[in-house]
C-alpha cells in the first residue's frame, strides 16, 4: 500500500524543508494545499473560481470547496500509486473525516499524521530574523544566513527588508490562528492513533527520522 502522510505544523517550524525530503526520498508526491488553490484558481477550473471569490472578498473558502480541490489531487494516479504527503490539508476536523471516508472508499488511508512543534518564540525568532530583497526576492536571515553587508543582497546589492509577514506582531498573530484551528484537528488524529508529534527544533535529518520511524521505507 503507498504510504499517506499529512505534515501539520506552524509556519516557519519547516514543514517545506520536511516535505522535499519526503517527495525526494520516499518517492511521494507532495501536496501543498496553497500550490493546489493557486493551480485550480489559474487553471479556471470550477472550484478554482469560486475559491477565487471567497478569497478575493477575504472570507474562508468553505471546506467543501477546499475539500474538492485536493480530492482533485490526491486522486490522481501518481498520488494514488505512490503515496503523498499533504502539507496545510486538512485544516478543520471537517475536512480530516471527509479526506478518511474519501481514502477508505479508494482501499488505501492516511499512515501517519506528523506534527512539526516548536514554541512561538523559536518560530518568531526564526521569520523575524528574515530579509528579504526588494529586487530579486532573495531571502537571508540575520542569525542564520546573513548577508555579506548588513541591510544589502549579497546578489543584486539592493535593500533588503522585513516583509509585512515577518514581524513580530503579525507572526504572533498567525500563530494565534493556527493554534486555535489546528488543535480540534490534533485532537482527532490523536484519537485515530495516527499523530506523532516532532520537535521541530531538532536538526533537519533528527525531525526526518523521527517523522518516519516506523514507518514501511
Amino acid at each position: 500500500m503507498p504510504i499517506n502522510l499529512v505534515l501539520i505544523g506552524p509556519p516557519g517550524v519547516g514543514k517545506g524543508t520536511q516535505a522535499g525530503l519526503l517527495t525526494e526520498r520516499l518517492g511521494l508526491v507532495h501536496l501543498a494545499s496553497g500550490d493546489v488553490f493557486r493551480g485550480e484558481i489559474a487553471a479556471g477550473t470550477d472550484l478554482g473560481r469560486v475559491a477565487s471569490g471567497y478569497i478575493e472578498r477575504g472570507e474562508l473558502v468553505p471546506d467543501d470547496v477546499t475539500i474538492g480541490m485536493m480530492e482533485s489531487r490526491f486522486t490522481t494516479l501518481e498520488a494514488m500509486t505512490s503515496g503523498f504527503v499533504l502539507d496545510g490539508f486538512p485544516r478543520t476536523v471537517a475536512q480530516a473525516v471527509a479526506l478518511d471516508a474519501r481514502l477508505e472508499a479508494l482501499g488505501t488511508v492516511v499512515a501517519r499524521v506528523v506534527s512539526l512543534e516548536a514554541p512561538d518564540d523559536v518560530v518568531v525568532a526564526r521569520l523575524s530574523g528574515r530579509r528579504t530583497c526588494l529586487n530579486c526576492g532573495a531571502v537571508f536571515h540575520i542569525e542564520t544566513m546573513p548577508p555579506k553587508q548588513e541591510g544589502v543582497c549579497d546578489d543584486c546589492g539592493s535593500k533588503l527588508v522585513t516583509r509585512t509577514d515577518d514581524k513580530e506582531e503579525t507572526i504572533r498573530q498567525r500563530l494565534a490562528v493556527f493554534h486555535t484551528q489546528t488543535q480540534p484537528v490534533l485532537d482527532y488524529y490523536a484519537e485515530t492513533g495516527k499523530l506523532f508529534r516532532v520537535d521541530g527544533r531538532g536538526t533537519i535529518e533528527e525531525v526526518y527520522r523521527t517523522a518516519i520511524g516506523g514507518l514501511r521505507v
